[in-house]
């Protein structure tokens, strides 16, 4: 220590640095990170339940061999169907049924959901699908295909179409399904 002339004491001052640590944890505001996960989880939830919501119109949905056919149904006619298969990147294998429509009636068509019914050896339902009609956009490079509504059928129109089936139960008896009209949307 050094006395000054005031009478002051100045205790010696040291060149070292002491870092102190502190026993007392640092508190973490986890507000932030709360609101973040439960909008994560809220956005998956919304796209989980329009996915499923996308999938009622479409495949997932049974008729029963039995359902009406639309009464536009009359008025389109299905020719020159051929079928096809390929393989698909994950071993399986993909089956296609093309063919052609016709729109013999007065109304622009937009919108078709078809049921499609294969059938075992017995002639009993081996499988049972609705799906909507898609037309053949384009054939090359490769087979693209469209909604009707991107193309709507105009009276008088004939399109080709194709149908995409990702799975056939094994129990089909490998002849043409049965191919029904069961929904129209026209204007």
């Amino acid at each position: 220590m050094s006395t000054l002339g005031c009478g002051c004491r100045i205790s010696d001052v040291s060149t070292r640095l002491e870092l102190e640590s502190s026993n007392q944890k640092e508190e973490r505001n986890w507000l932030p990170t709360a609101v973040a996960v439960a909008v994560v989880l809220a956005v998956a939830l919304v796209v989980i339940l329009s996915l499923k919501h996308g999938n009622t119109r479409g495949q997932d949905v049974i008729a029963p061999i039995t359902a009406p056919l639309d009464p536009y149904a009359a008025s389109l006619s299905l020719s020159g169907l051929t079928m096809s298969e390929s393989a698909n990147l994950a071993g399986g294998k993909v089956t296609y049924v093309d063919g052609r429509i016709a729109n013999r009636g007065t109304r622009t068509v937009t919108a078709i959901t078809v049921q499609v019914i294969f059938r075992d050896f017995a002639h009993e339902v081996a499988q049972n699908e609705s799906q909507p009609l898609k037309l053949i956009r384009v054939h090359e490079p490769y087979v693209d295909v469209e909604a009707v509504s991107a193309a709507p059928l105009k009276p008088g129109d004939e399109k080709e179409f194709r149908l995409i089936f990702d799975a056939v139960k094994p129990d089909w008896d490998g002849a043409y399904p049965e191919i029904r009209i069961l929904h129209v949307e026209t204007k």
